[in-house]
């Protein structure tokens, strides 16, 4: 078998790849916002609380939550498909990551725009709308891309629970034809293929957001 149709084959499990990538973006971005806007403003009780449904899922190795909601959920009667599970579980673990980001980025802010915003008769909520957020998403940038690529080199785990990925892909191929060394490096030059764009974009972003933002402030 020929390298090239080594990689026709890997391909052949892309669109699970990308679907479960696109899916659990859906879940990571909403999360992450909100979670770290919570974290962020909340105090006492409602702090413990979101602080400890985030550390759950950043801290919860993949795998096992992979198993259990595939695995376990069906056992209190609740059926989620492995695509489902997939993206949840992946992109609510990187949101958990991302999260900590926002918040970060949320308390790096000067709080004198704040009171500002505050001061011109904004609410609580048009302050971190249209002035806090804006700037805390700009800043995130590139952390959000690295967290990005991280989902895309995750959902080579959803192999475990039976999605014909990528990485199951090159693994059947590797049964029926004894050549690990060509084949997994076809899967690894594959996800290659797939991250390095992502880096590239995400770098024009960063240019394009840090050109806004000086020209912003002259």
């Amino acid at each position: 078998m020929s390298f090239f149709e080594i990689m026709r084959q890997i391909y052949q499990g892309f669109g699970v790849t990308a679907t479960v990538t696109l899916l659990g973006i859906l879940y990571a971005i909403p999360f992450a916002l909100l979670a770290g806007v919570i974290q962020h403003f909340s105090t006492g009780f409602y702090r413990g609380l979101i602080t400890a449904v985030i550390e759950f899922w950043r801290s919860s190795p993949v795998i096992v939550l992979l198993y259990a909601f595939y695995y376990a959920l069906p056992a209190f009667g609740v059926y989620l498909s492995a695509i489902a599970v997939g993206a949840m579980v992946l992109g609510l673990n990187i949101g958990g990551y991302g999260s900590q980001s926002v918040r970060a980025a949320l308390q790096a802010l000067n709080r004198g725009q704040r009171e500002a915003g505050l001061a011109l008769g904004l609410s609580r909520f048009d302050v971190l709308r249209f002035i806090e957020l804006p700037q805390a998403i700009a800043a995130m940038v590139p952390t959000f891309v690295n967290q990005a690529i991280q989902l895309i080199k995750g959902t080579s785990l959803v192999s475990l629970i039976t999605l014909t990925d990528m990485t199951l892909r090159a693994k059947e191929i590797a049964e029926s034809r004894y050549d690990p060394v060509a084949i997994y490096s076809g899967l690894l030059l594959a996800y290659l293929c797939i991250c390095y764009p992502v880096t590239i974009l995400g770098r024009h972003l960063e240019r394009s957001l840090g050109k806004g933002r000086r020209a912003h402030e002259f």
